[in-house]
């Protein structure tokens, strides 16, 4: 028998094995050893019974071992895998690698389950003795001289008829020379016992704003009635729920995955946020119990392990987790929810380079499932499809309790530059209004979408910047006084902050721009007896760290939180009354057609986490653009007013939602050498799509001209048919191996950096 593989190598296709007489025959989705090159590695079989092609069987290198003998993976996720594989033009084998559990292709990792070890008396038999005074115990062969921690550890046990796990007994001070010493006489026995690692442990905050059995709102019941009706007709549909922040969509998903569970369907909900996926779950278990499980990647190996295999043997109603949960092997899918369904963090970065929403809806169409889309600011592309009547639309404009949103006041910086010099960073406006919540007792959000405490370091003299070397971009200062370091943020290099200008050796050095870091530092200086916490990436490095912070914000132990982007999702803080922005228009100045969306997005999300307990709710927008429409209309939560200007612009550039993209990106040693290969490549792809609705940008420099020490050409391929452009991209590519391994293709790119 001859079968096809998916082995974890990228950009390589399907490979073709033969099954030797000795070896079970597999079936699609089993694990089988399978040797590549010099190398024996794990793959999953994806097709059973293929043909040899130009080469005899014999030619063939035979499977090592098959170790599976019904599918690891199942079918409809071996599937969705190959589709995903071939839409975003990426290896079957690394896509495969996104669908299997941790430690999944090490042949071993089954029986390295988590096993508690028990110890306890052996059960029946009678143990006859003064253990306290005497030293001798009865045992199956009669008298055994025990020393004084082994009576005292044979005393424990026989007042525990369940025993005692190994690590409360090392907590009594008995160690396993005692416990070995014990068995081995016969008067104790240990038992292993298989015990699921708990993701859950330890969560007990939530962060969103469900509140199982509370009264729906009207609007909440209208939407809940629609979407039940779509979820009866067991069939696939698409519904988008745009909901403004604050108007309850946690509660009507967890009421649709109720009435799911209870028609004998599961459901699946993707979030964009880890720190999301606990709280949601919390809530879940509580109106749904413990058939909830989580799916994301910061689970230990082994929780993620024990989850995974939790969900494939059916003991799992709801799996709720990011965006790679969308591969979770659950069965009898009738529901797919995607919160925030507008977030760029569905999108991976790496390849398979896919996006987890559209690969929910795919998923949702194969398992004939109703797929919800939820979104105070939906995306264009999503919008633009319930508009067209592709998806059904259910709107909650209210919020729940009829809670006002916030008053947002836009304060134009060039006033307080032109007032208070250029090197202010918390305006007028904003300074008062956090002393007066402080002064109040209530919690103030403010929010920097960029990282670091200065974003470059230049010369006076020369004007020279201290640049990475890797990247074509300035270091960005993190840290102050003697641990400051200036890092790229793209590749991780790090330096000292010089002294002298590597340039001109002037020491006139100066430090330009801030981040989250000196945000952070002015309001503490502002504010000395405030409690003041930091969200970004730098510092919840830690596993577990942006949960703990999450939730002592949430219980009133900090006054203030200034953060990036990660505090504007999906959060529900009862006594934040006040949010700031800080430099609004951070994102309108990079060259990203999506440029004004994001901004849009951030700007309208975050402002709306103010408010959402009993008190009113005030934002205040800093910006040097106040007249920016995408500013203006975040300001008023004016989504559709944003959506008609901001389609009227991709109209007329001819941008998604109106056509479909393909970004690709060469790389190459030197600027001359991408600019030559992208060339070549933009010939060749134009020539494959000769006579088709497809148009090729470029090449150009990319934006981001040098990565990680290679210099990067950019070509974008637009038209209306996604198959005839990404035909006419792998044509392009075909042939040319070394080309392929130095060219990243993005289809559907949600940034074109």
């Amino acid at each position: 028998m001859l079968i096809s593989v998916a082995v974890p190598v990228p950009a390589l296709d399907l490979l073709t094995y033969r099954v030797g007489d000795r070896e079970p025959p597999p079936v699609v989705g089993a694990r089988v050893l399978v040797p590549v090159g010099s190398r024996v590695v794990t793959g999953v079989v994806v097709e059973i019974g293929v043909e040899a092609g130009t080469l005899s069987e014999r030619a063939l290198r035979p499977v090592r071992q098959v170790l599976d003998r019904t599918a690891f993976i199942p079918a409809d996720v071996v599937a969705l895998a190959r589709w995903t594989a071939a839409y975003y033009v990426s290896g079957l084998g690394e896509t495969m690698t996104s669908v299997l559990p941790p430690k999944a292709r090490d042949s071993r990792a089954d029986a390295r389950k988590h096993v508690q070890v028990v110890v306890a008396t052996p059960t029946g038999r009678a143990l006859v003795a003064d253990i306290r005074d005497g030293a001798a115990a009865v045992g199956p062969g009669g008298e055994t001289r025990l020393t004084t921690k082994q009576r005292a550890a044979l005393e424990h046990l026989v007042h525990a008829p369940a025993g005692f796990s190994a690590p409360e007994l090392a907590a009594r001070g008995i160690g396993r020379t005692v416990v070995a010493r014990l068995v081995q006489e016969g008067l104790a026995a240990i038992d292993r016992r298989h015990l699921d690692r708990d993701p859950f442990e330890g969560d007990s905050h939530d962060l969103t704003d469900a509140a199982p059995g509370r009264r729906l709102t009207g609007e909440q019941q209208d939407g809940l009635t629609r979407l039940s009706a779509l979820l009866d007709e067991r069939t696939f549909r698409v519904a988008l729920v745009h909901g403004v922040t604050g108007s309850g969509k946690t509660e009507v998903y967890l009421r649709l995955a109720a009435r799911a569970r209870a028609s004998g369907r599961t459901a699946l909900m993707l979030v964009p946020e880890i720190a999301l996926t606990s709280a949601v779950a919390q809530q879940f278990r509580r109106s749904l119990g413990d058939r909830v499980a989580i799916q994301h990647s910061g689970l230990s190996d082994g929780e993620r392990h024990d989850q995974w295999q939790r969900i494939r043997n059916g003991l799992v109603d709801v799996v709720i987790g990011t965006r790679s949960a969308v591969f979770a092997p659950i069965d009898r899918l009738g529901l797919v929810i995607v919160d925030e369904e507008h977030d760029t963090s569905y999108k991976q970065e790496e390849s398979p380079r896919y996006n987890g929403r559209d690969v929910a809806i795919v998923r949702a169409e194969r398992a004939g499932a109703l797929v919800v889309l939820g979104s105070a600011t939906p995306s264009m592309e999503s919008y633009y499809n319930a508009g067209r009547g592709r998806y059904s639309r259910v709107r909650l404009a209210r919020r729940v309790l009829d809670r006002t949103l916030p008053v947002v006041h836009v304060v134009d910086m060039r006033e307080e530059y032109a007032a208070e010099g250029p090197d202010v960073i918390v305006s007028r406006a904003l300074r008062e209004g956090i002393e007066q919540r402080l002064t109040r007792r209530q919690q103030v959000l403010v929010l920097l979408n960029r990282r670091g405490f200065a974003t470059a370091v230049f010369c006076r003299q020369c004007a020279g910047t201290v640049e990475c070397p890797n990247c074509s971009v300035s270091l960005v200062v993190h840290g102050e006084g003697a641990s400051r370091r200036a890092r790229c943020h793209y590749c991780n290099y790090s330096s000292r902050v010089p002294a002298t200008c590597p340039q001109c050796a002037a020491p006139y050095m100066t430090q330009a721009g801030f981040g989250t870091e000196r945000v952070e530092s002015e309001i503490r200086k502002l504010y000395p007896g405030a409690r003041v916490a930091r969200l970004d990436r730098d510092a919840v490095r830690r596993k577990g760290t942006m949960g703990l912070l999450l939730s002592r914000f949430w219980r009133g132990d900090f006054d203030v939180l200034v953060g990036t982007q990660m505090i504007a999702k999906g959060h529900d803080f009862p006594g934040v009354t006040l949010v700031g922005v800080v430099s609004a228009d951070v994102g309108l100045g990079l060259a990203d057609f999506r440029a004004s969306e994001r901004t849009f997005q951030l700007i309208a999300q975050v402002t709306g986490r103010a408010g959402r307990g009993e008190e009113a709710g005030e934002a205040i927008v800093q910006t040097l653009y106040p007249g920016h429409y995408s500013i203006q209309l975040a300001c008023r939560q004016d989504y559709a007013a944003f959506y008609e200007r901001e389609l009227a612009f991709r109209r007329s550039m001819r941008y998604p939602p109106l056509t479909s993209l393909i970004n690709v990106v060469v790389r190459a040693r030197t600027f001359q050498e991408a600019m030559n290969d992208a060339s070549g490549l933009a010939r060749r792809i134009g020539e494959a799509a000769s006579g088709r609705d497809v148009t090729v940008l470029g090449p150009a420099p990319a934006p981001l001209g040098r990565l990680r020490g290679d210099f990067r050409a950019q070509l974008l391929v637009k038209g209306t048919s996604r198959r005839a452009l990404r035909e006419a991209v792998v044509a392009g590519i075909g042939g040319r191996s070394d080309l392929a391994r130095r060219t990243v293709v993005d289809v559907d790119p949600v940034s074109v950096l």
